[in-house]
């Protein structure tokens, strides 16, 4: 029997349809072996036995997911690699402000914090999305059922509330693609429900570089009506000069069961960050001169953001005998003006577009479906067929940003537009489980949709107004066999793409209009896996990999502050990802990951007239990334706990003739505690990140135009908090 886990989490329905051995064998030689080839390999790795016995285990080793399947599944179960992390026991240990304090051990999953909150995290998954300068491409997020990806692709981390989160999803390989566009991998947020007594909660959080953060928070249930509410504020000096940020976060949530077969969920979150400071990146020569310097541009253009977003949305469960029914809306509204550092010279040319962004953004989105499950020949099958719409209309302005010789203000007008996107997304997935074997299928049919109402129209610069649409179908086919109780092998295949953002969009060169002419990047996506329990308390997983990617999206020319894109030829990603979990005793866990990943051009191309060529390595992605962590309990309720991160080389442009960003090995400590007094429980942190102030260089910005692609991170680091809750 397997180890047991935790009961299914109630969260609201996903917007789905739902050189290993270089010495003998290539991964794509592995690949053509077939499952069986693949396993024999993996089952020595994973040492699975059979007809071993469990027992219960503190450590969550099969998580319930939902992510990527049409009803609740253990992850072990699954044919594709998803990784559940458990945010109620991450709440002790980190600082709650930033995703990648969770999410650093997921195997093919590279998340930095770029100590620059003007830009987001830079995400990728198995490669998809190293390209993004700023904010998130390539890679599907979503917070309680609603996107945090406009339908471009582009997507906000920052949306996510880490204080009232109860889970997060990673999903990596070919069953992401039933999440359509950009969807390279998922990440998904579940916020906690209102559960038991009403509890008052307060936290308050200090720390280097001028770091404070303070939250409060109410939740849990009364008159049959669940209820989470949150506020906080997050504060810092930044690490860097020129970083300072302030952002204020809202959440609500509201849960109501009108009768015992349905459930209504509201949920409403907002964010604030005004004048946030952009330090952007640095050339190498300013890095090795001091690490927390800025380029001089940052300063004289006092570039910097401002977001305001606030969206809510609503989700309504019905059970129908043995089917369900869901139904899900959402809207908000996003606003951004951001001050860049481009040079006053290039906008004297008459179709520039200025040096300041500013845009207000109205969103909104639907989405039904019906899942329906029956037995069906000597097995049970689960159908769940449903649609998707989302649409995103921006006001979009440019400006100068200068008047006369006062740089960093907002000039004369350059730019206004009105930029609509949507998309419209049936899709059909399937579940089949018989006997020993699980088959899991999707198809989901994408219509992606630009349009843009340009509004300026002065002198030689014309009329840029135009549209696009996109569309692409997108199958998806996996099988899982349960070689024993606790040893499962898996299959599959599946078929994505990636339209082009509307920034990469914008500029054709930099002297024309939209470039209406770029395709979207369309990838082939095949994974073999084994998921294994070694004994009562450790679980295994490993997976090998092969994404070949057409037509990838790429720079063609970079100057004047504008970036212009073209379509490559052929990539192609081979990997492998390993994943252990162990309770080695009731005081002592530990848990690691390991991910190679080879990603390279596989046809040559013209970039800023020059020859990449073939076998060039793709930037922003370390073909080696690997984590451990080790956390001791000497007694109850007190955790030691100690980190280990390491990240290989990572290339900076295409050509790859530019230093590349060196590999680094971090250390990080925490030491969390807890006590309980009646109805209060208290609780304290205490955090040191890079223990041995290793100098590295923590995120690039790929390809940029200045040779400004390395972003320092910061030296020893240390944070302490405290918190108190009162139960009702």
């Amino acid at each position: 029997m397997k180890p047991k886990h935790r009961a299914a989490p109630v969260a609201p329905a996903p917007r789905t349809a739902g050189r290993a051995q270089p010495r003998t064998k290539t991964l794509a030689q592995l690949l053509r072996l077939g499952v069986p080839g693949a396993l024999a390999g993996f089952a020595c790795l994973a040492g699975a036995q059979d007809g071993a016995t469990a027992s219960p285990s503190a450590v969550v080793l099969n998580p319930v997911v939902v992510t990527g399947s049409p009803v609740a599944t253990e992850s072990f179960d699954l044919p594709y690699s998803v990784d559940s992390v458990d945010m109620r026991a991450n709440q002790a240990g980190n600082l709650g402000v930033n995703a990648s304090e969770a999410l650093a051990g997921v195997p093919g999953l590279v998340i930095q914090n770029r100590q620059n909150y003007a830009q987001d995290l830079q995400i990728s998954v198995r490669g998809f999305g190293a390209r993004a300068a700023f904010g998130v491409r390539g890679v599907k997020l979503i917070a309680d059922g609603i996107p945090a990806t406009n339908p471009d692709g582009q997507g906000q981390a920052a949306t996510f509330n880490l204080d009232t989160a109860e889970r997060i999803e990673v999903m990596r390989g070919p069953f992401s693609t039933v999440y359509g566009n950009h969807a390279g991998g998922v990440i998904q947020l579940f916020s906690r429900n209102g559960e038991g007594a009403p509890r008052l909660r307060a936290n308050a959080l200090f720390g280097a570089w001028g770091t404070s953060k303070f939250g409060v928070g109410l939740e849990g249930e009364q008159s049959g009506v669940g209820f989470v509410v949150d506020a906080s504020r997050f504060d810092t000096d930044g690490y860097r000069d020129h970083s300072k940020t302030r952002r204020d976060q809202g959440f609500a949530k509201l849960t109501f069961r009108p009768d015992e077969d349905s459930t209504l969920t509201l949920v409403a979150n907002g964010l604030r960050q005004p004048d946030t400071l952009d330090p952007l990146g640095v050339r190498w020569e300013t890095y090795q001169r001091d690490p927390r310097a800025v380029e001089d541009v940052a300063k004289q253009f006092n570039t910097r953001k401002s977001i305001h977003h606030l969206q809510g949305g609503a989700t309504y469960e019905r059970r129908l005998g043995e089917d369900r029914l869901q139904v899900s809306a959402y809207s908000g509204r996003r606003s951004v003006t951001q001050y860049q550092s481009i040079p006053t010279g290039p906008q004297g040319n008459a179709r520039h577009a200025g040096g300041v962004v500013d845009f207000d953004r109205d969103f909104y989105g639907l989405g039904a479906r019906w899942i329906a499950q029956r037995s069906f020949g000597d097995g049970e099958l689960t159908v769940t067929v449903g649609l998707d719409y989302d649409r995103s209309e921006d006001d979009r302005r440019g400006y100068e940003n200068f008047i006369g010789t006062t740089l960093g203000v907002k000039g004369n007008l350059r730019r206004n537009e009105i930029d609509t996107i949507t998309s419209t997304d049936p899709y059909l997935q399937a579940l089949w489980k018989q006997g020993p074997w699980q088959w899991s299928a999707g198809i989901r049919h994408s219509r992606v949709a630009f349009k843009v109402d340009d509004r300026y129209i002065v002198g030689t610069n014309g009329d840029d107004s135009g549209s696009a649409r996109y569309t692409e179908t997108t199958p998806s086919l996996g099988v899982v066999y349960a070689i024993s109780p606790v040893l499962n092998a898996y299959a599959s295949y599946g078929e994505g793409f990636e339209t082009p953002t509307l920034n990469e969009l914008s500029y054709a060169t930099p002297s024309t209009g939209f470039n209406f002419g770029l395709r979207p990047s369309t990838s082939k996506q095949a994974e073999l896996g084994l998921k294994a329990f070694v004994g009562d308390t450790t679980r295994v997983n490993a997976a090998v990999f092969r994404i070949e990617t057409k037509d990838e999206i790429v720079v063609a020319e970079s100057s004047g502050g504008r970036t212009s894109y073209q379509n490559a030829g052929r990539t192609l990603r081979e990997g492998i990802e390993l994943a252990a979990e162990s309770e080695f005793s009731p005081s002592l866990t530990g848990r690691a990951s390991l991910t190679w990943l080879k990603a390279e051009y596989d046809e040559a191309f013209v970039s800023r007239g020059a020859t990449v060529p073939a076998g060039n390595r793709i930037p922003g992605v370390p073909q080696f990334a690997a984590y451990a962590e080790l956390a001791w309990k000497p007694i109850a309720d007190l955790t030691v706990a100690g980190e280990a991160l390491y990240r290989s080389k990572v290339y900076v442009n295409d050509l790859n003739d530019d230093r590349p960003a060196p590999g680094y090995t971090l250390f990080n400590l925490r030491l969390s505690a807890e006590q309980k007094h009646g109805p209060w429980t208290l609780a304290q942190l205490l955090r040191v990140d890079n223990v041995f102030d290793r100098k590295h260089i923590g995120s690039v910005i790929v390809g940029d135009g200045n040779g400004r692609y390395y972003e320092p991170g910061p030296e020893r680091s240390w944070f302490a908090g405290a918190s108190a809750s009162y139960r009702f």
